[in-house]
């Protein structure tokens, strides 16, 4: 019998520290080589870290939201066999996955670096198992409950299987609207009856107060907002496009898109976006503070900021101004469902330029979004809506839309915001343009 202490790997160039969001094992458990036994995050990708040996744990580096330095002790474990202590580090298979938890989605930026060891309080997280629920019921009109659909296997994020265990819960009997147990669900079923089925709102209860701990991707979202609106002073102009033209084009081409991918309004604003950043360089760019210098870049990597179970992240789509709107709308499936199913890599959520944020079929009258540190400009579209207007003495239907857009205003003056809008308005509410040369 011999102890093998498992050190935390490089991880990722430039990364010093990793944070324990989840441990899958406990003292004295008995592990397999290639077992997960823990997830770190580092920049905003949960990395899954595998056992290099087998043998029985022994000790554990920390709890759930302590920071673990590359080449510290992550592990020990008691072998079968002798293994040299004075081993090189061994790296252990990884692979790169985005934590799960449901936030309202709102503009967010990026994690930018690691932030300094904070010692949490201890949260136990269960292992990943599957866990079988049920679909939310039907209600109906007078509050009756339907019958709810079969059950199916669903997953539920460490976080979420993590706050259900503190509470006392048992997600078997949470019922769902989706692939997967959410913290709204969670929520749904704490405030509904805690387990005697969801039932009208005139019958709901007060919930117990209850402490979440801001750790993992929320907490990095959390120290990165902050950042950016501490550090940034912001301002947001609005303005209102008709969509009209826009919008039956759109229909067309999707009336004979044959099998190439069905076109939503975001490739449209994004090909807007990158043929009038040329003439507006101060918006495409990225700003230093601690150097005092302004970056304009020729490039448009653009942010796309998505909602996933983890929280918002920000795919970057290299190169969008080389792009049509079909191979945008290819590459935003893409980076979605890789940030969403937990692919995404670490090099396809740094570098953007500028960034686009959308609260989608939610829409919203204005939003006012937070830049994207250290961008220096967000835009924001809200939801389309059909409101009547006045062309001459005629009043028509027009499918409208309010697009924000939020500056740093010490490199962008509010001149060049509402310039610029108006050069997207132009092209938006003339769809032609956009194929043109």
């Amino acid at each position: 019998m011999a102890r093998f202490t498992f050190r935390l790997p490089d991880i990722g160039e430039g990364i010093a520290e990793a944070e324990i969001v989840a441990w899958h094992v406990k003292v004295g458990d008995r592990i397999e080589e290639d077992q997960q036994v823990a997830d770190m995050m580092t920049d905003k990708a949960t990395v899954e870290m595998e056992s290099p040996v087998s043998g029985t744990v022994v000790e554990l580096a920390g709890e759930v939201g302590d920071q673990v330095a590359i080449g510290a002790s992550l592990m020990v474990v008691e072998t079968d066999e002798a293994v040299a202590e004075d081993a090189p580090v061994t790296e252990a298979p990884v692979s790169e996955a985005v934590e799960e938890q449901v936030e309202a989605e709102t503009p967010g930026v990026p994690v930018v670096e690691a932030p300094a060891p904070v010692r949490a309080e201890p949260v136990e997280a269960p292992a990943p198992t599957e866990v079988v629920a049920q679909p939310f019921d039907t209600l109906r009109a007078n509050g009756a409950e339907e019958q709810a659909p079969a059950a199916k296997q669903v997953l539920a994020s460490p976080a979420v299987r993590a706050r259900a265990k503190d509470l006392g819960v048992d997600l078997s009997e949470v019922k769902h609207d989706g692939q997967h147990i959410r913290h709204a669900d969670l929520d749904a079923y704490l405030r509904y009856g805690s387990g005697q089925g969801y039932h009208a709102p005139h019958a709901s209860r007060a919930r117990e107060d209850e402490a979440v701990k801001v750790i993992g991707m929320r907490r990095r979202i959390a120290e990165n907002m902050a950042a950016a609106k501490r550090a940034i002073p912001h301002f947001t102009y609005v303005d209102e496009i008709d969509m009209t033209a826009l919008e039956a084009m759109r229909a067309d081409l999707n009336a004979n898109r044959g099998a190439r991918p069905k076109l939503t309004m975001l490739p449209f604003l994004i090909v807007a976006i990158c043929r009038t950043l040329p003439d507006f360089p101060m918006l495409n760019a990225r700003y230093d503070d601690e150097g005092g210098v302004v970056t304009r870049h020729g490039r448009v990597h653009m942010g796309m900021a998505t909602q996933t179970d983890a929280g918002l992240t920000v795919p970057v789509i290299r190169d969008a101004q080389d792009m049509n709107v079909w191979q945008l709308a290819s590459e935003i499936g893409r980076l979605a469902e890789a940030a969403r199913t937990g692919k995404i890599k670490s090099e396809e959520l740094q570098g953007g330029t500028i960034t686009i944020t959308s609260l989608g079929p939610l829409g919203g009258i204005a939003t006012t979004p937070v830049i994207n540190r250290p961008e220096v400009a967000i835009i924001g579209p809200n939801k389309i809506v059909e409101r009547p207007v006045f062309v001459g003495d005629d009043i028509v239907r027009a499918k409208l839309m309010n697009l924000s857009i939020s500056c740093d205003h010490r490199v962008v003056d509010g001149w060049d915001a509402a310039s610029y809008v108006q050069a997207l308005r132009k092209l938006l509410e003339t769809p032609v343009l956009l194929f043109a040369d």
